[in-house]
């Protein structure tokens, strides 16, 4: 039984010191990693860009090394800053996240936590004081009150809360207020400290275990086969209520309600500014009255923090399930496979200093003639000839001919009554109504070019009549034609 109840609380406690919280406490460089943290993330600067982020640390371990603090005892990581945040995030300590159109470092649950630790050890006295133990009893009493069942014992309760209620206003009407003395204040101030410092590593936590969502649903995703519309009603609904499907966001939700108004925010800060004027302020160090005046600032971030990170897991949700292919998702997902099984079998073959040819270029497919259509298995060939006759027009109506060409056999014929050489204006001009349309200028211009003509220098309007009797009038230079062309011109 012994051996087994240690067993067990050995387990727990080799688990516990397997997370990165505790990892990072423990760790051979802790006192540089939480030094370093606590200076480049405070509570009005939650995130900072990447390249920022190595110029402090850079600028951080300098400063430490000139000091004497790398000696023979290696209090200090070697490397760059840049390969130690790499390494921080590796292990779990800073998640890299793209704000707009700069990539960011922001601390992890984990990391929050490790400092919130430290920082209550290390800001100052703990003490069993008056004001941290009423708070656990009445979180009690609030936990009992909730949980009861009888009515009769709540109204018991809550006759009781209203009769001291009234009491207490009946002393103040009498003036008969109790002043109280600066060390309890005191006392209050340091247990809201206490409290605040556990709310930073909530909201991360909370913002993570969104965002752990977000992962399992795109994975779950890419492996659902199910049809396109039943996976489309699932997983929207889950995009759309994200908060509520992970325990942490369905507590954060009801916390929300209680902190989510801008105007509760703004009498927390109202509250607090008028607290640090307060003669028992004067009490507090300078960090403390700095971290009880960032308490409505860091409450603020951190909403903002989970929201964000709602409406991104929202967005990534929804944008996976529009675009969801489950053909498409496989082939790139053996393309991956291909490409990583590839990659470590030429890394076990080379040396660490070989060299790798670049891609200068794609190479090009060698595709001939493409079928336009699969109706037909013949090769594409030319269309058959037209004959000359109009037998096989006749099958239009009257309307479809009169929008049609230029009307060749009648214009050619109507040529060769006009002597042998014509005015092309004019004889389009007193040419029948049937044939005196745009196409049949052009008709007209085509014959004379093909018997001979000569232009001159002045300008010939004529004025052509479509089907539908509208007319357009057209301007050209002067041409003279000849009605036949010469035999002896071919």
């Amino acid at each position: 039984m012994g051996s087994s109840r240690a067993e067990a609380a050995y387990a727990r406690a080799l688990a516990a010191f397997k997370t990165p919280t505790l990892d990072l406490l423990h760790g051979r460089y802790a006192p540089f990693v939480v030094a370093a943290l606590s200076l480049l993330f405070t509570a009005d600067r939650p995130a900072v860009a990447v390249s920022d982020a190595h110029a402090e640390v850079a600028e951080i371990l300098d400063e430490l090394r000139s000091a004497g603090y790398d000696g023979d005892e290696r209090m200090l990581p070697a490397g760059t800053a840049r390969e130690i945040c790499r390494y921080w995030v590796r292990v779990g300590w800073l998640a890299p996240q793209i704000d707009g159109d700069t990539e960011v470092y922001r601390l992890t649950a984990h990391a929050v936590g490790a400092l919130e630790i430290t920082g209550r050890t290390g800001g100052g006295r703990t003490r069993v004081s008056n004001s941290r133990v009423r708070t656990l009893l009445e979180a009690v009493e609030r936990l009992a009150a909730h949980a009861e069942t009888d009515p009769a014992r709540r109204l018991i309760r809550l006759t009781e809360e209203r009769d001291a209620i009234d009491a207490e206003i009946a002393r103040l009407e009498l003036g008969q207020q109790q002043p109280v003395d600066d060390e309890a204040l005191l006392e209050e101030a340091e247990n809201v400290l206490h409290l605040s410092r556990e709310l930073p590593a909530d909201f991360t936590r909370v913002a993570e275990s969104i965002k752990a969502m977000q992962r399992d649903v795109v994975a779950d995703l890419r492996r659902d086969v199910r049809p396109t519309g039943e996976v489309l009603r699932e997983y929207l609904e889950r995009g759309q209520h994200v908060m509520q499907s992970t325990p942490e966001g369905r507590a954060f939700a009801g916390a929300l309600r209680l902190i989510g108004d801008p105007e509760r925010i703004d009498d927390l800060t109202e509250q607090l500014h008028s607290l640090l004027a307060r003669p028992f302020a004067q009490l507090l160090d300078d960090p403390q009255r700095a971290e009880l005046d960032a308490i409505g600032r860091r409450v603020e971030l951190g909403v903002q923090e989970v929201l964000t990170a709602q409406r991104r897991a929202s967005h990534v949700i929804t944008g996976q399930v529009r675009t969801h292919d489950p053909v498409r998702d496989r082939q790139v997902d053996d393309l991956l496979r291909d490409v990583m099984s590839g990659l470590q079998a030429w890394t076990h073959g080379a040396s660490r200093d070989a060299s790798v040819d670049p891609i200068r270029d794609l190479p090009m497919a060698g595709v001939g003639h493409l079928r336009q259509s699969v109706s037909d298995i013949r090769p594409a060939g030319a269309p058959a000839p037209l004959t000359g006759s109009d037998e096989a027009a006749k099958f239009m109506d009257a309307d479809t001919r009169a929008w049609g060409g230029p009307r060749y056999a009648e214009l050619e014929a109507y040529v060769r009554g006009l002597g042998e050489h014509f005015d092309l204006g004019e004889a389009f001009q007193d040419a029948g109504d049937d044939t005196r349309r745009p196409v049949d200028l052009l008709g007209l211009l085509e014959i004379a070019h093909r018997n001979g003509m000569s232009e001159g220098g002045e300008v010939s309007v004529v004025e052509a009549l479509r089907p539908d009797g509208t007319t357009r009038r057209f301007a050209f230079g002067s041409v003279t034609a000849r009605s036949a062309k010469d035999d002896d011109d071919d």
